[in-house]
């Protein structure tokens, strides 16, 4: 699980310091998937690079499982906006990269079949010799979802990687998620500019202030599945996203107001 206990966070710059978080507290549980979001610049991403031990709060505790976080850690998967695959490596080659680098006792065939298996669940296996160069920036975003979770790690974290894709391949990759998710076992958050596709993957949306940031609103979403793209029309879905609009817009006026 991933714990926020009364977080700040500011960056020093030559002429003042930048408060970028203030009294953040939230709670993923073991399992779930949470969405954050708020305005641009509030400090979302920061809150990934805490998660993932890249930076340190600077007051304030930040908890995997019980233990907080003050270095990186190799139980942990990321992907991005940008998939930065290697174009000297093939598609099975950038997947299968991370097990380079984390502590494993796999075996080169087991560490090939298991990026066999992520990629055929994310239909791309026939792709698997190709460079990325020629798979296009969809295809490159899958195998970058298979890449953060080549080393099954306990807790993934996304930070916007479906916001440079057009919509349809966006929507695409929900889906994606959703098979992958029911296919493994990871704590997951998520940071994104789109509603929509909070209220689709998460469990739970947390609704950062404007700048410095702290917890305005969270809402679970309590959908009956996630298995497809009709419910975001529903009543329930079309309310939410109501809701999630009206908490946006009054993150982005206090923002105004307190500059």
């Amino acid at each position: 699980m991933i714990e926020f206990d009364g977080v700040y966070h500011k960056f020093s710059t030559k002429t003042s310091e930048l408060q970028v978080l203030k009294n953040l507290s939230f709670y993923v549980p073991k399992s779930g998937f949470s969405a954050i979001i708020g305005p641009s610049g509030c400090g979302k991403s920061t809150v990934t690079k805490l998660v993932a031990g890249l930076i340190k709060p600077y007051n304030g505790r930040v908890l995997l499982n019980g233990e907080m976080v003050q270095t990186p850690r190799s139980n942990i998967g990321m992907a991005f906006q940008n998939p930065v695959l290697l174009e000297w490596r093939n598609i099975l080659q950038n997947v299968m990269l991370p097990l380079e680098i984390v502590k494993n006792n796999l075996t080169d065939l087991q560490k090939k079949e298991r990026a066999r298996e992520l990629l055929n669940l994310v239909g791309l296996i026939e792709y698997e010799n190709n460079r990325p160069s020629e798979l296009s920036g969809g295809m490159r975003q899958r195998a970058s979802l298979c890449r953060s979770l080549i080393h099954q790690p306990e807790v993934l974290i996304l930070d916007e990687p479906f916001g440079a894709l057009d919509a349809f391949t966006r929507e695409d990759l929900w889906l994606t998620m959703s098979r992958l998710r029911e296919t493994g076992s990871f704590t997951c958050l998520i940071i994104t500019h789109d509603i929509r596709e909070a209220i689709f993957l998460a469990d739970e949306v947390i609704v950062l202030s404007g700048r410095p940031a702290t917890n305005q609103f969270s809402i679970k979403t309590e959908k009956e599945n996630n298995d497809n793209l009709d419910q975001l029309y529903t009543p329930h879905s079309t309310k939410l996203l109501n809701i999630l609009r009206e908490q946006i817009k009054l993150a982005r006026k206090n923002e105004m107001v307190e500059r």
